[in-house]
């Protein structure tokens, strides 16, 4: 850090019941561009970890339960709307601190959290719970059932989400979902990232005071100790994000009988047919493309890797690679890369290095020192990972049909592909994808923008996190004789 910058401190996290002065604080330092901020984040104790979590399950008995979906809505749309106003101190402080702490280029994230939070207004997440809900007021009471009876969703007693830090504010997510069926919550800040969720909470309870006590926001170093064991022992459910590895060693902590909702990497790569690639189309599928690969620099689940175009159109795979190239490099120029730390430039390094030494397959485009890279291939190749900070590799196949059996290979780690092809092809391959494990179809430039209420990972957002309770008809039938009019 320089001798010279001013140092900004912020106190992240939010624990309801809590003074400053009875917690321990430990400080995260961040620095771009002379800024420097020190984040102090909470170390709680086993004790008063678990004394949060009874704290904020009685209160979301008490207020968060007693409110109908309706109502929890209209409070996160408010929400909402303050932060889409830029001048609320809210979404200032967003613009101010997300892009020292994460690194990004200030512009982009300022867009970014544009596009985010207008997928959290009032209608989209009506959609959202009916994606999951034919009816949704089995949230607020017993409703009738098809089949005879009736049944209700219960929430979780209390659910404990995990956060990454590769996405500024990717904790809003997890905590709406958490909002809408309910549930009482703890989320544990990741160091990368450790501002949002605070701010958030803090928001909720200005804006629904009830609320104060419903939510906490904590922190703990690594895998956690005795701290990190005491809430997860409370918890019937955790909802986390992260690496593989990250997430297994977690899985290994909880109890059995905690539900357990990991998400971890994925590869997402695009298909672009002969119809996106005309004199006229194909620079318009490039430049969305490179948005794609610009966005957080890869770094959410849902960026591509690689883009498998098809020959036979009157603009090349070869002619599409340099349009790409262009358009990443003009992006560079209004959007900066974020500064690469050593390991990462070195993984940037080695990857490039290894498109060059495969001379015979691939052939890297650009200068060396460009603060993005297009490796092309003119055969076609593996789904595989690249280095992340805008390196995408580009395939020239004779048919997108070929490309099925190679992605298919990663079936484990797959999740978005992007699309630019005719109405018909969109739907037969969809099916194709589907059935080779791809759960997330978007087009092209909308790859890194997942709509409201997607199937993350395939799964339900708020189904998942529910437990149904059903009224047999049986039960129906037997308490009519018992009623007072039965007589």
């Amino acid at each position: 850090m320089t001798a010279n910058s001013k140092v900004q401190q912020i106190k992240a996290g939010y624990l309801p019941g809590l003074s400053d002065d009875e917690v321990q604080w430990h400080v995260l330092p961040f620095e771009r561009n002379g800024t420097r901020l020190e984040v102090s984040v909470p170390m709680l104790t086993g004790e008063q970890m678990q004394a949060l979590a009874n704290r904020v399950r009685d209160a979301a008995a008490k207020h968060l339960r007693s409110m109908t979906v309706a109502q929890i809505i209209d409070v996160i749309d408010r929400a909402m709307a303050r932060l889409l106003d830029r001048n609320d101190a809210y979404r200032q402080q967003a613009e101010a601190w997300l892009p020292v702490v994460s690194g990004y280029d200030a512009d982009m994230v300022r867009l970014g959290l544009t596009g985010f939070f207008k997928t959290f207004r009032a209608a989209q997440l009506k959609r959202f719970v009916a994606e999951d809900f034919a009816n949704p007021a089995v949230l607020d009471g017993f409703q009738p059932a098809a089949k005879g009876g009736a049944v209700r969703a219960f929430g979780p007693d209390l659910l404990v989400h995990s956060w990454a830090g590769n996405v500024p504010a990717l904790s809003l997510w997890s905590l709406i979902c958490g909002l809408l069926v309910k549930a009482p919550a703890v989320g544990k800040l990741a160091s990368a990232e450790p501002l949002f969720a605070g701010w958030f909470a803090r928001l909720l309870a200005e804006i629904h005071p009830p609320l104060a006590d419903c939510l906490a926001v904590v922190w703990w170093r690594g895998a956690g100790g005795e701290e990190a064991d005491a809430l997860y022992a409370q918890a019937d459910t955790v909802l986390a994000y992260g690496g593989n590895q990250t997430l297994d060693a977690l899985r290994k902590r909880l109890p059995v009988t905690t539900r357990f909702l990991p998400h971890g990497h994925k590869l997402g790569f695009g298909l672009i047919g002969t119809a996106a690639l005309d004199a006229l189309k194909a620079p318009t599928v490039a430049r969305l493309a490179a948005w794609d690969v610009m966005r957080y620099d890869q770094q959410g689940c849902y960026s591509p890797h690689v883009f498998y175009i098809e020959r036979g159109a009157p603009v090349p795979p070869r002619a599409f690679a340099d349009y790409l190239a262009a358009e990443l490099a003009n992006l560079q120029r209004r959007f900066a890369r974020r500064e690469l730390d050593l390991e990462e430039g070195a993984t940037v390094a080695r990857w490039q290095q290894t498109m060059e030494w495969a001379g015979d397959t691939h052939q890297l485009l650009g200068p060396v020192d460009a603060a993005w890279s297009v490796a092309y291939s003119d055969s076609l190749q593996p789904l595989a990972p690249t280095a992340l900070y805008r390196t995408i590799a580009v395939v020239a196949v004779d048919r997108l049909d070929d490309v099925l059996p190679v992605v298919a290979a990663q079936r484990e780690f797959l999740q978005t592909a992007g699309l630019a092809v005719g109405p018909e092809e969109l739907y037969r391959l969809a099916d194709l994808l589907g059935a080779a494990g791809v759960t997330r179809i978007s087009a092209i430039g909308s790859m890194s923008m997942p709509e409201a209420g997607w199937h993350h990972d395939g799964r339900f957002n708020l189904l998942d996190l529910v437990r149904m309770t059903e009224i047999e008809q049986s039960a129906e039938l037997a308490a009519q004789p018992l009623a007072s009019y039965a007589d």
